[in-house]
């Protein structure tokens, strides 16, 4: 089927209208890490700081969004409910999506434990793994309950309720800004004649700051669901008094892992990329690792736009496959809502290329006024220049083929494109072609490259066997 320029025109205003509440609330979700790394690149050992935060968080993020991905699988099951008129399909959803968190939950705070014996086994200078270590368990009290928002917020969403997840995740950042600037630099106060004081914890503190904003995140979109149930009578509150929707069925709860395992192991293959990219980054040094993790957030930053709008075209695509269900909608509008929020991504990291392109030693100083670090992040800005665009165009069809039900494709896609051609190219040409970080970088931009093309193939297949 031909795509018609008016049937995306319409489909854009309620994109967007879901969609930019989701962005303020992503870039406040990075924002938390912008600010992390801002304030310990002003510690008096910034590369090492900033060395070991890099090394914790991508690892801690590599594992918690990889195995809590499976809770995209929620997208689609109470997305296509809500779509086909089915509130309390959608609220059983959730409770199942709950149990779920828990028992993913527990597994990433198993492993997590173990990782200090892993970790001192790296090559990496041990100044660095001596901070990373005790950050990672920091990070690892954050676990239960940033699953638990992960659940919460898949369920406001599909209700095209954007505004609390937004003001929870940019309050969240006044959260942990304070308690950053509390924890990481040492404070003494005279009171009365006493002298009271907190010492300087660092990276550690960080990660304490950390986990407590997302415990801070966690109550808020629990207070929001309570409001819109009460507001919107979606049936949670008198069924949770009836006891009419607690029972626990195992076909739901496969369901949902079955379908949200390939999304989560897409993740997972997606981040573990970037995490093996910062673990061979630390054997260049301090230095390199420090102006890698300057230039992956940043690259963080400007991804979370599309990522923002491929969670809103994932609702939109499964509203419309939910409308066809019961005779309502069409295949035309399945086909607008993907493609609209593709288009969209693209044209967002279009302007982020040129930012990047245009100031990026300026952005680099906003990190830290250390010279050796802003020589190393300038080449790697200009690296990720180059793959934003098919960076949105790839997170953004991942997002439709998730509302079309079709996670198999995104994962397969990433495990080919990152690991079988982008690592050994960049291993390649950072190792052999002495490129160093540089040539590790390549080798992402090729993947990313690769990856958007297939994801566009995938998604174009998803839509033509829909029926007609």
């Amino acid at each position: 089927m031909r795509i018609k320029l008016s049937d995306i025109r319409s489909e854009l205003p309620p994109l967007v209208h879901l969609a930019l509440p989701l962005i303020a609330g992503e870039l406040g979700w990075v924002s938390m890490s912008l600010v992390d790394t801002i304030m310990l690149g002003h510690l008096p050992n910034s590369a090492l700081a900033m060395s070991a935060a890099a090394l914790a968080q991508v690892l801690f993020n590599t594992f918690c969004f990889g195995v809590g991905g499976v809770l995209l699988g929620l997208d689609t099951l109470i997305s296509q409910a809500l779509g086909a008129k089915e509130q309390q399909e959608a609220n059983r959803w959730l409770l199942h999506g709950l149990v779920m968190a828990l028992a993913l939950s527990a597994l990433l705070i198993a492993i997590f434990a173990l990782t200090p014996v892993l970790l001192f086994r790296l090559p990496v200078d041990h100044a660095i793994l001596a901070q990373a270590v005790p950050a990672m368990q920091g990070l690892n009290y954050g676990t239960l309950p940033l699953l638990l928002y992960f659940t919460f917020r898949r369920y406001l969403q599909a209700h095209h309720h954007g505004r609390p997840i937004a003001f929870a995740l940019i309050s969240a950042n006044l959260v942990n800004a304070g308690v950053d600037w509390l924890l990481i630099f040492s404070h003494h106060w005279n009171i009365a004649g006493h002298s009271y004081g907190i010492p300087a914890f660092g990276v550690t503190g960080s990660s304490w700051a950390t986990s407590f904003a997302r415990l801070y995140l966690m109550a808020v979109l629990v207070f929001a669901v309570w409001r819109a149930d009460r507001n919107h009578h979606y049936g949670l509150l008198a069924s949770l008094r009836q006891r009419a929707w607690l029972r626990i069925e195992y076909q739901h709860l496969r369901r949902l892992f079955l379908l949200g395992a390939p999304a989560g192991a897409s993740i997972f293959v997606e981040i573990a990329i970037f995490a093996l990219v910062t673990a061979l980054i630390a054997t260049f040094g301090r230095l390199s690792l420090a102006g890698h993790e300057v230039a992956l957030q940043c690259a963080s930053t400007t991804f979370m736009v599309p990522f923002a709008i491929s969670a809103a075209t994932s609702v939109r695509v499964g509203h419309a496959i939910g409308r066809m269900r019961i005779g309502l909608g069409t295949t035309a509008n399945v086909i607008a809502a993907g493609w609209s929020g593709v288009g969209t991504g693209a044209a967002f990291m279009l302007c982020a290329s040129v930012l990047l392109l245009s100031i990026p030693t300026y952005i680099a100083r906003i990190f830290t006024p250390d010279p050796g670090v802003i020589a190393a992040a300038v080449p790697l800005l200009l690296i990720a220049a180059g793959f934003q665009f098919f960076d949105g165009v790839q997170i953004t069809a991942t997002g439709a083929l998730r509302g079309a039900g079709n996670t198999h494709a995104p994962f397969i896609t990433q495990l080919v494109c990152y690991w079988f051609i982008g690592m050994p190219l960049g291993i390649l040409l950072g190792f052999h072609e002495k490129l160093g970080a540089a040539g590790l970088w390549w080798g992402l931009l090729i993947a990313l490259t690769c990856g958007a093309f297939a994801m566009c193939y995938f998604w174009r297949r998803t839509t033509h066997a829909l029926p007609s």
